[in-house]
């Protein structure tokens, strides 16, 4: 199988293009034939060894990916061969072919296309259970979302317009804010226009209800300071690669909740609720992934440098049919 192949740990461009033996298929696991593949900003951080948890090298990067089981292990229950699926994991998703424990996958719903099953997973995921179980967001709450222009981001962009609130959304371009704007911002703030604490003032002189933060580094700051009394603060991740160090006389002062999320932190009733609220929106049309670029698998690097410099707007695919 084709595949690209981290050889060595370093920027985009160590990864390289070539053949690879297709894995093997463990009891109770199932191979894939990968349709399409989502880059994600952790998938960047392990090619240069500096994401949580290291993987060694060579291996196969890719996070997440969706395509049709062609092989399935002994003691494989849950799945069957032909079964369109979508899928996480560590590692091994930009490759014509992955092999994954069936804990880490879930059926495509029809009518859904495996380029959109494929941005749609993680981000999605992501932003809703963030919104709903944690932010605990309501129809008519002002909602800061910063990075608003990225994969997360953007998801919670729709989502929270979805949930009736009102969405303030913060990126670092005019091309990011038209695309949160398409789906349903109401304030489009340019952080590089001027102070973000001024800006969000000016946006929402009543204070915020949440922040959604995927990004962190020193936008962090000025949108907790944006919160209203008793507000909700989520931290979801570093795509700045900068983790903020928040002055906690801040939280003492403004009364507010600071929070992280996590999955496994949502309570099972409220995952089970939140999976099914979110894939009726699916189902529906009512929420799409926004595909900002497709690359072949030949053209992995171009994909990866679009995602770590920044550039991303929604989900970039690699496409593997």
């Amino acid at each position: 199988m084709r595949a690209a192949v981290c050889p060595q740990y370093g920027p985009p461009g160590v990864v390289r293009i070539g053949d690879q033996p297709s894995p093997a298929v463990a009891a109770g696991q199932v191979r894939v034939r990968v349709a399409a593949a989502a880059v994600n900003f952790p998938d960047v951080l392990l090619i240069a060894g500096q994401y949580q948890v290291t993987v060694p090298v060579p291996f196969v990067p890719g996070s997440e990916f969706s395509g049709m089981i062609v092989e399935t292990g002994s003691e494989t229950t849950d799945f069957a061969i032909g079964d369109r699926v979508t899928g996480t994991g560590m590692f091994g998703a930009f490759a014509e072919e992955v092999t994954v424990d069936p804990a880490g996958l879930a059926r495509i719903p029809d009518g859904v296309d495996d380029r959109t099953a494929a941005a749609f997973g993680v981000a999605y995921r992501t932003a809703y259970h963030t919104l709903r179980s944690v932010a605990r967001v309501q129809s008519g709450d002002q909602v800061v979302v910063l990075g608003a222009g990225g994969g997360v981001g953007l998801a919670a962009v729709q989502l929270a317009t979805q949930l009736g609130a009102s969405v303030a959304a913060v990126a670092s371009s005019d091309e990011k804010l038209d695309a949160a704007a398409s789906y349903g911002a109401r304030h489009l703030i340019n952080h590089r226009s001027g102070a973000l604490r001024d800006l969000l003032r000016k946006a929402l002189p009543g204070g915020a209800d949440a922040v959604v933060d995927p990004v962190g580094g020193d936008l962090s700051e000025p949108a907790l300071r944006s919160l209203r009394r008793g507000g909700r603060f989520v931290t979801v991740g570093f795509a700045s690669g900068d983790i903020p160090r928040i002055p906690l006389n801040l939280v003492l002062v403004k009364g507010v909740h600071v929070l992280g999320f996590q999955f496994q932190d949502v309570p099972a009733d409220e995952f089970a609720r939140n999976e099914d609220e979110l894939r009726a929106l699916l189902v529906s049309g009512a929420v799409r992934p926004h595909i900002g670029a497709v690359y072949p698998l030949a053209e992995t690097v171009r994909a990866l440098e679009h995602v770590a410099e920044g550039r991303a707007i929604g989900k970039i695919l690699i496409d593997l049919t």
